[in-house]
C-alpha cells in the first residue's frame, strides 16, 4: 500500500472490502475464476521472491529457518485467498494454491524491470505522472471490466470499474511536496487550490473517459445512475487534494484519516469536510504563497 501511495489508515479500511467485493465478481462473472485467482495470488506472492531480499534473508538465517520463514510468510499472505477459496468451497484449489506457495519457497526471481512507462501527462502535475507509473496496470484493468459489464449487461461491474481509476487517482495525492514546488506556482493560496483541483478533475475525467462513454451508450437509461457516481468520484478526488494541504508541509495525520475513512462509510458527510479541508489548505499555503 505504501508503494502504491495509499495512507496506510485508508488502505486497511478499504481493503477487506474492495477484496471481497472484487472476488465475489470474479466468481460471479466467469467459469475461470479459480484460475484468475490462482494467478492473482501467486503475482503478489512473487514479490517476495525478489533475489535480494532473498540474500539478505539468507545471510541472517540458517537454511532451515530461512525455508521455514519463507514458507510462513507466504501462507500468511495467502490467507485471504485461501479463506475466500474455502468460503466458495473451491477446497482442491485452495490445497493447490498453498501447494505452489510452498514451491515458490525454493524461487528466487527478480520481479523490478527497469523501464520508463511513457505517460499521457505533462511534468507539472507530478502527482499523476508518478502515480501513473505506479498503477498503469489498473487502467487495462478498468477497461477490461468495462468490457465484461457490457458483455454481461451489468452496469454494477462497469461502475465499479470507474471507481477503480477513481481511487488510483485518489493515492497520488498521498505524499506531499517540497515547499518550493509549491512556492515556484507563483499563485495565490485560492489559485493554487483551484489549479490542483482542476488538473486532477481533468485528468480522471481523460483516464476515465472509455469507461464513461461505453457505460453511457450501453447503459443510458440508466445514465442518471452513471453520472452520480461520476460526481462522487469528483467529489472525493476534491477532497483528498485539499486534505493533502490541510496539514501543509507535513503529510496527512492520522484525524484527516481517519475522516476521509469515515467519508467512505458516509459520503454524504463530504459536504462538511470539503469546506473543511479547503479552508485548512488555505491557513497552511498562506505560510508559503502570497494571496
Amino acid at each position: 500500500m505504501i508503494d502504491f501511495g495509499l495512507p496506510l489508515l485508508i488502505g486497511y479500511t478499504l481493503f477487506p472490502f474492495a477484496f471481497i467485493i472484487f472476488s465475489n465478481y470474479l466468481f460471479e462473472k466467469t467459469e475461470f475464476a479459480n484460475y484468475i485467482f490462482l494467478l492473482i495470488a501467486l503475482s503478489f506472492i512473487s514479490k517476495f521472491s525478489e533475489p535480494k531480499r532473498n540474500n539478505f534473508l539468507k545471510s541472517i538465517f540458517n537454511k532451515k529457518k530461512y525455508k521455514n520463514l519463507r514458507i510462513v510468510e507466504n501462507i500468511i499472505y495467502c490467507i485471504p485467498f485461501t479463506l475466500f477459496l474455502v468460503y466458495k468451497k473451491q477446497f482442491v484449489f485452495s490445497l493447490i494454491l498453498n501447494l505452489l506457495i510452498i514451491v515458490f519457497t525454493l524461487l528466487n526471481f527478480s520481479s523490478n524491470i527497469n523501464v520508463t512507462i511513457p505517460t499521457p501527462f505533462s511534468k507539472k502535475p507530478f502527482e499523476f505522472t508518478v502515480g501513473f507509473r505506479k498503477t498503469f496496470y489498473v487502467f487495462p484493468i478498468a477497461y477490461f471490466l468495462t468490457y465484461i459489464s457490457v458483455s454481461v449487461e451489468n452496469l454494477n461491474l462497469g461502475i465499479f470499474s470507474m471507481l477503480l481509476v477513481g481511487m488510483a487517482c485518489f493515492s497520488y495525492y498521498s505524499k506531499i511536496e517540497n515547499e518550493y514546488f509549491v512556492w515556484n506556482y507563483n499563485l495565490s493560496s485560492k489559485e493554487f487550490l483551484i489549479e490542483k483541483t482542476k488538473t486532477c478533475l481533468i485528468f480522471f475525467s481523460l483516464l476515465s473517459l472509455p469507461i464513461i462513454i461505453t457505460l453511457t451508450i450501453c447503459f443510458f437509461g440508466e445514465i442518471d445512475i452513471l453520472i452520480i457516481f461520476f460526481l462522487l468520484c469528483y467529489a472525493y478526488l476534491t477532497a483528498i487534494v485539499f486534505a493533502k494541504y490541510s496539514s501543509f508541509p507535513n503529510e496527512m495525520n492520522m484525524s484527516q484519516g481517519i475522516l476521509i475513512a469515515t467519508s467512505f462509510i458516509f459520503p454524504p458527510i463530504l459536504f462538511i469536510f470539503i469546506p473543511l479541508f479547503y479552508s485548512q489548505s488555505i491557513k497552511k499555503l498562506n505560510t508559503v504563497l502570497n494571496d
